[in-house]
């Protein structure tokens, strides 16, 4: 019942965000002579401050246009080319002259861990220049109807599969934190079939390939609970009227009170902040509180069936570095990749995925020739500036470009990308 009071509240607080938007409005108009006093600042941005700590965020945009390539602006749209009950499949198609040579066609794999793919918009911007980019969009398990059926992380790793098979040979898979796991998992089984279609790069960034190493506060949850009290504590049905009326889920509500609890006193403060930056007119700071939290306030549901696999296959069993991993029947053995190259990408200050546990494909995944695998620290960044950030679009996400054409069949000459940074 807890999901239905959660909506119930929502629903309940409805009149009093539209009057607080309302009242907000009011003070703010600059024909009002109090927006102009002190007062009428702080009486707005509380307004505001209570409107967005009360509201329900909806999925966001990508938001991206255009991008630059070449020193010159263009075009890029977004088309949805595969389509799967629990994911989309997504292509930034930028309009390219005819006779420019194509770029690297290069899959970006998302979370499915609460957030939406937009959390990513920084990686998708900064890739989009130099590579053809397709990103995974997962939908949100509380929109999908029973009768589309189950999705648990077997699923997903047919998913990836499935959409390397879409993009042909020569392809570039980028696994960002949670899908770390499933894309070395199906980089493995494609390798073990010698099928086509496997990828030329394999990039993990910031995810739990191995959590025994530095465990995070994630991780010593999983640890310290059995699999039973995830099953009795955290899963709940889909309230009605959503579509997913009664299917089974893990609230993406539960997961950002857990994220959010982790920095408390770093979430309180941005708002304190926020909230002087409104007073203060701060235009510029405040936009970019809004931007943040538009983001991260967003979540999703997920299957019961996926968390309970993931809980259980990564942050207990530790199956995949134990060799002991399954899908369908079969072992999935890391060993088994032989012509992917390998590049794992990790921060210093990462406390979700605790150092040392993104590297440890490189340990598992021992068949890679040398010259073909790269491990690269980035200092002072925490698990959010893995991906996202001015440190990753200088430092991070050069490496990931020189690194793929480097090693893709289609490669055109490495510029000088990199300028500063630190390898391990």
């Amino acid at each position: 019942m807890f999901y239905q009071f959660y909506e119930l509240n929502h629903a309940m607080m409805a009149p009093w965000r539209t009057a607080a938007d309302a009242m907000r409005l009011a003070f703010s108009n600059p024909m009002n002579p109090v927006s102009h006093t002190y007062f009428g600042r702080a009486a707005a941005a509380g307004l505001e401050v209570f409107e967005r700590a009360t509201r329900r965020y909806g999925k966001p945009e990508f938001g991206l246009p255009e991008t630059e390539i070449d020193g010159q602006p263009v075009a890029v749209r977004e088309r949805i080319v595969w389509r799967q009950p629990f994911c989309n499949l997504i292509h930034f198609e930028r309009r390219l002259p005819k006779d420019r040579a194509p770029d690297p066609k290069v899959l970006i794999v998302a979370p499915m861990s609460g957030h939406y793919a937009t959390l990513l918009r920084g990686t998708v911007a900064a890739m989009l220049p130099h590579s053809d980019v397709y990103i995974t969009d997962w939908i949100d398990a509380r929109m999908v109807p029973l009768s589309e059926g189950t999705f648990d992380l077997d699923d997903y790793i047919d998913y990836v599969i499935q959409m390397l098979h879409f993009l042909g040979p020569d392809a570039h898979v980028i696994g960002v934190c949670q899908p770390a796991v499933p894309v070395l998992a199906a980089v493995a089984l494609m390798e073990a079939e010698d099928d086509p279609p496997t990828p030329s790069t394999m990039t993990l960034m910031g995810g739990p390939i191995d959590t025994r190493i530095n465990p995070t506060a994630v991780n010593q949850l999983a640890k310290e609970r059995p699999l039973d009290w995830f099953r009795d504590n955290v899963l709940m049905p889909v309230p009605w009227p959503q579509p997913g009326f009664m299917r089974l889920v893990y609230p993406g509500f539960l997961q950002l009170s857990g994220f959010m609890s982790m920095n408390l006193d770093r979430h309180l403060m941005a708002h304190k902040e926020f909230f002087a930056h409104l007073v203060k007119n701060d235009g510029d700071a405040a936009d970019k509180h809004r931007e943040f939290y538009d983001e991260y306030l967003a979540v999703m549901d997920l299957t019961a069936e996926f968390y309970l696999q993931t809980v259980q296959v990564v942050f207990m069993q530790h199956a995949l570095p134990k060799g002991e991993m399954m899908h369908r029947g079969k072992r999935v053995d890391p060993a088994s990749i032989r012509r992917v190259a390998l590049l794992t990408v990790e921060g210093e200050n990462d406390d979700i995925s605790g150092l040392g546990q993104t590297e440890a494909a490189q340990t598992i995944c021992n068949s890679i020739p040398d010259h073909m695998r790269q491990h690269y620290m980035q200092p002072d960044v925490g698990h959010y500036g893995v991906f996202n950030g001015s440190r990753f679009r200088r430092e991070i996400a050069p490496r990931i470009v020189a690194f793929q054409r480097q090693h893709s069949r289609h490669a055109k000459p490495v510029k000088q990308l990199i300028k500063g940074g630190k390898s391990a």
